[in-house]
């Protein structure tokens, strides 16, 4: 959880992402973010993200990233 809090400062810094649970709904990430964000995740956790898992409620919070992430890792 730790490198993607870290990918996502680096992405949009200005956020609390330990807390924030509407970061596509509040518009925190911006599509161009979430683009940017899907080709990190994919390369630091050596996953594939279809396009099928590009929605908000995988993406409006750290922890349900993480979740993703995990499962996707586990598919793989």
């Amino acid at each position: 959880m730790d490198r993607l809090i870290e990918i996502l400062e680096d992405i949009q810094p200005d956020v609390d992402y330990e807390t924030c649970e509407d970061l596509i709904d509040g518009h925190h990430l911006d599509s161009l973010s979430i683009i940017s964000l899907i080709a990190e995740l994919e390369d630091e956790f050596d996953i594939s993200i279809p396009a099928v898992e590009i929605i908000p409620d995988n993406f409006n919070s750290a922890a349900r990233m993480m979740k993703m992430i995990e499962r996707l890792q586990e598919e793989f």
